[in-house]
């Protein structure tokens, strides 16, 4: 679906609403498996995916098709095309692909937007410099993502920078009810101290340009995770070379270990 019309907040509002009250019959109904066509498409363009074993793909393939599922991923200014869905739904997958059947109660739609956007969600003239975010107040369950940064994120072009798997992080952290940078559904409470105080280590690193990470994670601790978050995913071997103890966090958060060819830990 593509819409052409300077989107408002009032009808961002309605939009929200009315998918809100359809995906909650999406998320009963009956599993469909994932078509030929967006296996292929994860295959051509997903890395993960590819490092994974016959049987993990099998599972990334049934995670990618849930989402679709209960998720609508709609266009303001571009036609949505499978390699888009494919893309937006690995994103969501990668973070929590050791926790089982994860869904996102906290997501009923993704909007794409052509490139960059402002604060008021518009995609032409003023000041754009937002690639993504996650909705709140009567936008909660909406994610607002430029699409030009959705296909540079799974390119060879991209670095350690992945913006939706950054958003998707981010919901992930929010759904303990606070988006902190601590996700205590995802840790053991004793863990919690230990890991703010390497994030503010490391912070302290960004600041003396003694680190590689991203200086956007300087804005608090939530965009600090997220960002270290786009770097363990994105580049794991390298991240896990120049930043062990961070590695070694993030490892035990999202029970995956990156580096050694998409191994998990057991649940």
């Amino acid at each position: 679906m593509i819409l052409y019309f300077v989107i408002t907040i009032p009808i961002l509002a309605l939009l929200a609403w009315i998918i809100f009250h359809q995906n909650n019959k999406k998320r009963s109904a009956p599993l469909q498996p994932l078509d030929r066509s967006l296996i292929s498409l994860l295959n051509a363009n997903v890395d993960y995916y590819r490092d994974l074993d016959a049987k993990a793909k099998k599972r990334f393939q049934s995670h990618v098709a849930r989402f679709l599922q209960y998720v609508n991923i709609e266009g303001v200014g571009v036609e949505i095309t499978d390699l888009d869905r494919v893309l937006v739904a690995s994103s969501a997958v990668i973070p929590v692909f050791a926790f089982g059947d994860w869904e996102y109660p906290n997501l009923t739609n993704v909007i794409l937007y052509p490139d960059t956007f402002d604060s008021e969600y518009q995609f032409e003239g003023g000041k754009r410099n937002i690639m993504g975010m996650v909705g709140t107040g009567y936008m909660n369950g909406q994610m607002l993502l430029s699409r030009s940064a959705l296909h540079k994120g799974f390119s060879s072009a991209s670095g350690a920078q992945n913006t939706a798997i950054h958003e998707f992080v981010h919901l992930v952290d929010k759904t303990d009810g606070a988006t902190d940078g601590v996700p205590e559904h995802l840790m053991p409470h004793a863990y919690a101290d230990p890991w703010l105080k390497l994030m503010h280590q490391e912070m302290h690193r960004i600041k003396e340009g003694k680190s590689d990470i991203d200086p956007y994670a300087l804005t608090n601790e939530a965009e600090f995770f997220a960002v270290a978050a786009e770097y363990f995913f994105g580049k794991p071997g390298r991240f896990e070379q120049r930043h062990p103890e961070l590695y070694l966090q993030l490892s035990q958060i999202f029970r995956q270990t990156p580096a050694k060819k998409r191994s998990w830990f057991s649940k």
